[in-house]
């Protein structure tokens, strides 16, 4: 499956712009490839800032019957947010008592901690220009990511690894893989993003060695990567989902 959209370029431009319901009810088709029925996760938007009001953090919990209310928040607060995030891994369902399918301001102590999550349903491998980090990516920069990411991905798929979902997180590229592996791996996932970083890095690129833990945020389909200011060479993008091959739970091995 492929989530590109094949309409000409030159009709969508012309097109009016989608409402958010219409635009919810696209990403609501995506979620619902990296999020399983019965599953609970946190959406959390960092850095908002509504005109001349502080700074803050906005998060809340979703199940999957409220992946369209998610998308239409996700959507909303987006325009305010330097980044938007869901956690990757399903969280003990009590999660939901917390903030019931909808965000609000939150302290440190009200987020998703790795004690929530109740296994590892991903894998992400995270590949991201060196720039400095509070700027927007350029476009060659961000090529030069693309291309490192397809040579992971390439690399794992000689192993008979099945093929990952690919995203672009606005400023850089990830895989995700389907896993099913416990919250307390032993430092397996660790340790393979060691390696890769090890295979992979350049003075150009380098593969995030932090995303290993099971409560681990990832960017949201739909949303504004907004660091510091849009500018022609350094714009702000939305994050989308490429592509999305129908695939069974990587053995790990």
């Amino acid at each position: 499956m492929n989530t590109r959209n094949s309409e000409p370029r030159s009709a969508r431009a012309a097109s009016k712009p989608l409402a958010l319901e219409e635009q919810a009810a696209i990403l609501v088709g995506q979620y619902r490839l990296l999020i399983a029925p019965g599953q609970v996760v946190e959406l959390r938007a960092v850095n908002v800032q509504h005109g001349g009001g502080r700074p803050h953090v906005e998060a809340g919990f979703f199940d999957y019957d409220h992946l369209e209310d998610m998308a239409k928040i996700a959507l909303q607060v987006s325009r305010f947010a330097k980044g938007v995030y869901f956690t990757l891994n399903p969280l003990h369902p009590d999660l939901l008592a917390r903030r019931c399918n909808r965000i609000d301001w939150a302290n440190e102590g009200e987020l998703a901690k790795d004690k929530d999550a109740l296994c590892r349903r991903w894998l992400l491998i995270d590949a991201d220009p060196v720039r400095d980090p509070l700027v927007s990516a350029s476009d060659e920069e961000k090529a030069v990511a693309y291309q490192t990411i397809l040579d992971v991905r390439e690399c794992l798929r000689n192993r008979s690894w099945p093929d990952p979902l690919l995203a672009d997180s606005g400023n850089g590229y990830h895989l995700l893989y389907r896993i099913d592996l416990p919250a307390k791996d032993g430092g397996k996932v660790e340790r393979l993003l060691h390696a890769l970083a090890q295979r992979f890095d350049s003075d150009h690129v380098k593969i995030d060695q932090t995303v290993f833990n099971p409560s681990r945020l990832c960017k949201l389909p739909g949303t504004l990567a907004r660091k510091g200011d849009s500018t022609p060479t350094r714009p702000h993008r939305r994050a989308k989902l490429l592509e999305a091959p129908c695939s069974e739970p990587n053995p790990f091995v």
